[in-house]
């Protein structure tokens, strides 16, 4: 997956907001659909993304949230069956999407029968959910001190900085591109952006879209 995703997000709680605003700051589209009114005014405070009050099992209501545009659904609720419900209900309306569920038991392995990927609550933090969200293109590494992002981007054929060397690439202040091509060595001012190839790069979330238009276009 590139960049400039629609997603659709099941649940507006810690989990889903923190997801959806990740996904924003990396320049994705994103739409919450939440049942608590009281979360949905919430969110619509923030304004971080499309935001709609519903089931997001009822065909309408995810409909509604652009579904059958979508290339990923995350069901992000605390109950296993509804997140279950939510994608194979996307995955009738549109084959082609990409399905994350959030599963209470350990044994959730065997839900990915029915998603592409699963998510478990001791793990499943806003960076692992959008992680598995957008695939492997762009992958946060680790959660570290504060707010800073430690990634794993892959260059894209024509984005702006693909082909060129550090020197020659504007990143904002705020950026730190890590590796070599495949983190054989510290990058260096000589160090070429191949197109294809993955780079560490450590950003601070205000500039994230900045470098994700920068190395993904």
């Amino acid at each position: 997956m590139t960049s400039d995703l629609d997603i659709v997000i099941a649940g507006g709680g810690r989990v889903g907001f923190q997801t959806a605003e990740i996904l924003a700051n990396r320049d994705h589209n994103v739409t919450i659909i939440e049942r608590d009114e009281r979360i949905v005014s919430e969110i619509a405070d923030e304004w971080i993304a499309t935001v709609i009050q519903g089931d997001a099992t009822n065909p309408d209501i995810i409909e509604q949230a652009g579904i059958k545009r979508a290339d990923a659904i995350a069901a992000l609720t605390g109950e296993t069956g509804l997140n279950l419900a939510v994608c194979l209900a996307a995955a009738e309306l549109s084959p082609e999407i990409r399905t994350v569920a959030r599963i209470e038991r350990s044994t959730g392995e065997a839900y990915t029968r029915f998603v592409d990927a699963v998510l478990f609550p001791e793990r499943a933090g806003a960076r692992v959910a959008a992680n598995e969200i957008v695939g492997s293109d762009v992958q946060t590494l680790a959660d570290v001190t504060g707010n800073l992002d430690i990634m794993l981007v892959r260059v894209a054929e024509g984005a702006p900085a693909a082909g060129k060397q550090l020197t020659d690439v504007r990143f904002p202040a705020g950026t730190l591109i890590v590796s070599d091509d495949e983190g054989q060595r510290i990058a260096r001012p000589d160090t070429t952006l191949t197109p294809g190839n993955r780079y560490v790069v450590a950003v601070e979330p205000d500039v994230a879209n900045e470098v994700m238009n920068l190395m993904r276009g």
